[in-house]
């Protein structure tokens, strides 16, 4: 696992990872919901679709659209085990540990973030709904 700076600034140099942005209906929908149901919303797509060690459909389970998470799954390298080995150095094969499911909730709640300070649309949040308790 990396350190979030580290990460991002590897993700920047992606051309494929840097243009995956949140569309206004699905900024509306973090406003709307919060960040914290979002990332609730992503703890369980994860432990669904990403923690199992052996996924059938490995390499599509993610979706592009439909989701503010999907969108930054594809953003962070967060939507397939192949893609988790390659820019998060978990390997697949095995079931993701509690630990690494956590670190990629905080992956994405730091994209989320960024993407609400990238739209403007952060400062009109209420601070209780910035983060998860225990993160």
């Amino acid at each position: 696992m990396r350190e979030l700076e580290e990460l991002f600034a590897a993700l920047s140099r992606s051309d494929f990872r840097s243009k995956q942005h949140l569309k206004a209906k699905d900024l509306q929908y973090l406003h709307d919901k919060g960040v914290p149901l979002v990332l609730s919303h992503a703890r369980d797509f994860l432990a669904k679709r990403l923690a199992p060690a052996v996924i059938p459909n490995d390499g599509k389970q993610t979706p592009y659209k439909g989701h503010p998470v999907f969108v930054g799954q594809h953003a962070t390298a967060c939507c397939c085990r192949e893609c988790l080995a390659k820019w998060h150095g978990i390997q697949p094969g095995r079931e993701l540990t509690t630990e690494e499911q956590d670190y990629l909730i905080k992956v994405l709640e730091y994209w989320l973030n960024a993407e609400l300070d990238r739209s403007g649309k952060k400062n009109e949040i209420r601070p209780q709904q910035m983060t998860l308790p225990g993160f």
